[in-house]
């Protein structure tokens, strides 16, 4: 009985997120975002439009000869972009992200910022599906549309939980490149913690557009003075005591926080590979905002 019960609120809390996250994410889409998200991401080849006569300076390779032949009248095919794209959402639910110092665990923020860029992605049209990954891929949400094709992609984001130990990226990514198979759009939330995935993501960038969304708590870059702390990898459950206070500690810390940071961010800027950068402590809205305006300038 007390199991049913907890599971029932359990599931009364993750419904409650999910709106939460829908109401929040669809005024900031509304606001800001659809128009941006439309702007950035274009369609990936041209279809048909209409005919129409054919004027001096137009290339004669697009003449419609069958219908000018019946029309007595040369034609040309005119074509427009296609608008459509396929979107996928790569997320990381690998026991590192279950850590925040703020009002929020980075899970969070990778739900609530892929809730934004689904309703986005859905306002416009596109296909938007998921694939979640810890230390292998644990599920596949294929592409699809609408409301609640979108409010099952936030609710998985919100309550999966892992079932494997450890973040293999690197498969991730590949998994990503083997279920899109034409060119799109894809969003890879991680803290990049992984090692060893830099040809997978090289790979999948010669074929999409690819943008990761790097998230990450102050915390990992700046322990306080507290004492002495018994801490715990979530990943692998390895715990070791640490002293806050020690300098040789400190110094250690700051060196081994320095140089993952240039590791992954030279992967990045090795790859040409565009990045949103934000820490849970932040308002995610305004950070994605920032990053199309950003995204804007470098483009023009």
């Amino acid at each position: 009985m007390a199991t049913t019960e907890s599971s029932q609120r359990l599931s009364e809390e993750l419904l409650r997120r999910v709106r939460q996250i829908e109401i929040t994410t669809r005024r900031t889409v509304n606001d800001v975002m659809s128009g941006q998200y439309k702007s950035h991401f274009k369609g990936h080849g041209v279809q048909f439009s209409e005919h129409r006569l054919y004027v001096p300076g137009d290339d004669v390779r697009h003449i419609d000869w069958k219908v000018s032949a019946r029309s007595r009248e040369p034609l040309i095919k005119k074509y427009e972009e296609e608008r459509e794209l396929t979107v996928l959402l790569v997320v990381d639910m690998s026991g590192s992200e279950a850590f925040g110092s703020s009002q929020r665990l980075k899970s969070d923020v990778s739900a609530e910022i892929g809730g934004m860029l689904a309703y986005a992605a859905t306002q416009t049209g596109d296909r938007v599906g998921a694939l979640l990954f810890a230390g292998e891929v644990e599920k596949v949400i294929p592409p699809g549309k609408g409301k609640k094709h979108v409010l099952r992609i936030v609710r998985e984001l919100l309550g999966h939980e892992a079932r494997t130990q450890g973040t293999n990226l690197a498969a991730a990514l590949d998994s990503a490149y083997r279920v899109m198979k034409h060119g799109g759009v894809i969003f890879v939330f991680s803290d990049f913690l992984a090692t060893g995935y830099e040809s997978s993501l090289r790979r999948l960038t010669r074929r999409h557009d690819v943008v990761v969304v790097n998230v990450g708590d102050e915390r990992e870059r700046i322990v306080p003075n507290i004492g002495h702390l018994l801490i715990v990898d979530p990943e692998t459950g390895r715990e070791r005591f640490i002293d806050t206070g020690s300098y040789g500690f400190k110094k250690w810390f700051g060196e081994f926080a320095q140089a993952r940071e240039s590791v992954t961010q030279e992967i990045f800027k090795a790859g040409r590979i565009e990045q949103l950068r934000v820490l849970t402590k932040e308002d995610y809205g305004e950070a994605v905002v920032r990053f199309f305006r950003a995204r804007s300038r470098r483009r023009r």
